[in-house]
């Protein structure tokens, strides 16, 4: 029970914080100080409070994909498992519906986008789904690899949860070309750099916030929670792969899990300080690579 509570209360409670390790990392970079670590915490709680305007001209799709996204993000965050304990709902398979609730979050996304009737919206949309395309194969080819290397169709087996020991002699190589794909993935799947920048305000270089920018008050603070929300659940799949063993103590292993986090914001932090976003075009040439990664760690354990 007690581990239940604890992995509830870091899928709920975290996601912002790893939102603003970034961002002080990005300020570290560049030589300033930055917001504090709980600004993203004080945003989302700024918007909730605010009220909204909505145009006429959209629908209930407008006002419900929000909080549908966020619904689809959370229900594929209890199929991951987090630290000490395993997946809060595991079964095999249900990788499948991990990808696919990711899926649903992008389809309500993308609805609310054209339903405001917008061309710039509209824009991003196109911009979302066409890299989408690329990021969904290489994230299953990821889970054949770990499937192979696990010898379970679940997440949580997947990811080595509840101290079932390191992964198999040999493996280092696809497990690494993997977590590479796999963190490229990360990238797409969250707007960051260098496929996207999330802090962008011109148009025509945007993707996901040209989507919601007719969102405002508490419609855009579920959005903003919900990219929170996304990126601690793909980043506990990544912590799980680095991290397959546990001290099989929960004092030890869910600090384990929580540092794990934390650095893997500080990496994507410094990828984000040290290099420039792509040009749209050469996009598709990085999603590709992951999905190459990915397909040739799968190839080198199927032989």
């Amino acid at each position: 029970m007690i581990d239940t509570i604890v992995h509830v209360a870091l899928l709920v409670l975290l996601p912002p914080l790893l939102l603003g390790v970034i961002n002080k990392t990005k300020a570290a970079f560049a030589g300033r100080v930055g917001a504090p670590f709980v600004q993203p915490y004080r945003d989302i709680v700024k918007l909730l409070r605010k009220g909204m305007v909505v145009s006429r001209t959209t629908t209930w799709v407008f006002r419900a994909a929000p909080v549908v996204t966020l619904a689809a993000v959370l229900a594929a965050g209890v199929l991951v498992p987090a630290g000490y304990a395993p997946a809060l709902v595991s079964f095999a398979g249900d990788f499948v519906l991990f990808a696919y609730l990711l899926g649903l979050a992008r389809f309500m996304t993308t609805s609310a986008a054209l339903d405001t009737g917008s061309a710039f919206e509209g824009m991003g949309a196109s911009r979302e789904v066409s890299f989408a395309v690329l990021t969904e194969p290489a994230m299953f080819f990821g889970f054949l690899v770990l499937a192979r290397l696990s010898g379970s169709l679940s997440l949580g087996g997947m990811l080595r949860s509840g101290g079932e020991g390191a992964w198999p002699a040999g493996s280092a190589a696809p497990l690494v070309m993997t977590a590479i794909g796999l963190f490229v993935v990360l990238l797409a799947e969250n707007s960051r750099i260098p496929v996207d920048d999330p802090t962008t305000h011109l148009e025509l270089t945007m993707i996901h916030e040209v989507m919601v920018l007719d969102h405002g008050g508490p419609l855009f603070g579920l959005i903003e929670y919900a990219s929170a929300l996304k990126f601690f659940v793909l980043g506990s799949m990544l912590t799980g792969m680095a991290l397959p063993w546990r001290f099989g103590t929960p004092w030890l292993d869910w600090p384990l899990f929580v540092a794990g986090m934390l650095v893997l914001s500080i990496v994507v932090g410094a990828v984000e300080s040290l290099m420039a976003r792509l040009r749209m075009s050469r996009v598709p040439a990085l999603l590709i690579a992951a999905i190459l990664l990915c397909g040739s760690a799968f190839i080198m354990l199927a032989r």
